[in-house]
């Protein structure tokens, strides 16, 4: 599937070359490589999975992402499943891990991964996508800047219209 990443602070959005390989729970391991794995499998094998490669973790939406918080700093991506458009559970994992767990990895949106939910999703926290619409790079960064105000705080730190009208600046929120 082709993966689109944010870079630059979200100024900019690129085709990347994707280095993990996805292993499905019935699947041998490779001895070598990134791999991602399901949050099951992370949960019965992860210190032998960690040693010595990048692992990332699939989380379906049922699956509860405080479970992972231990974890965390050794993970090198969680990948949120949307199973359809309109389930938004993965918004709200995505939520937790950058404002709770201060998670500064990788957070992959895969699934049914539209351009429409391109801007709800960099204010939540996630910086690659693997779109399921076709939506190319440029498309998709244009999405996460369809509107230039915002009525909330976010994970993607832009300040609220409350707090540009009041002059308070972006660092300080």
């Amino acid at each position: 599937m082709p993966l689109i990443k944010l870079t630059e602070g979200g100024q900019a959005a690129t085709w990347a070359d994707d280095a993990f390989v996805f292993v499905t729970d019935d699947e041998a391991v490779p001895t070598q490589g990134d791999v991602v794995v399901s949050f099951k499998r992370f949960k019965e094998d992860g210190e032998a999975l960690l040693a010595g490669r990048k692992v990332g973790v699939l989380v379906q939406p049922g699956e509860a992402i405080e479970d992972l918080a231990y974890d965390l700093p050794r993970i090198a991506a969680v990948v949120l499943a949307f199973p359809k458009f309109r389930d938004g559970r993965a918004f709200s994992s995505a939520r937790l891990l950058r404002e709770r767990f201060l998670y500064q990895g990788e957070i992959r949106a895969v699934g049914d991964v539209l351009q429409e939910q391109a801007q709800h999703m960099v204010r939540c926290g996630f910086d690659a996508f693997e779109p399921s619409d076709g939506s190319d790079p440029d498309a998709w960064l244009k999405a996460t800047r369809r509107y230039r105000h915002v009525f909330q705080r976010a994970a993607d730190s832009r300040p609220s219209i409350w707090d540009e009208r009041q002059g308070v600046p972006n660092d300080a929120v």
